[in-house]
């Protein structure tokens, strides 16, 4: 079993990255940001192209702006 890859992700945010987790018939994709004192998930959806939709990084964004407006 290989374990989980991940990458980082710029155009969402600073420290956020995507993690890619395989499961029998499928891949998950799950976006997080990390902070001095939380890791943030942001997103969580099956990997059905090899892009991340832009819906996607437009949710991530703006659920990034929430949490670092707290």
């Amino acid at each position: 079993m290989a374990l989980p890859h991940s990458r980082p992700m710029p155009g969402i945010g600073k420290a956020c990255r995507e993690l890619r987790v395989q499961e029998a018939n499928k891949t998950w994709r799950i976006v997080y940001h990390i902070d001095e004192d939380a890791i943030v998930v942001l997103e969580v959806f099956a990997k059905t192209t090899q892009e991340t939709p832009k819906s996607v990084i437009a949710i991530c964004k703006t659920r990034l702006r929430m949490y670092t407006a707290i």
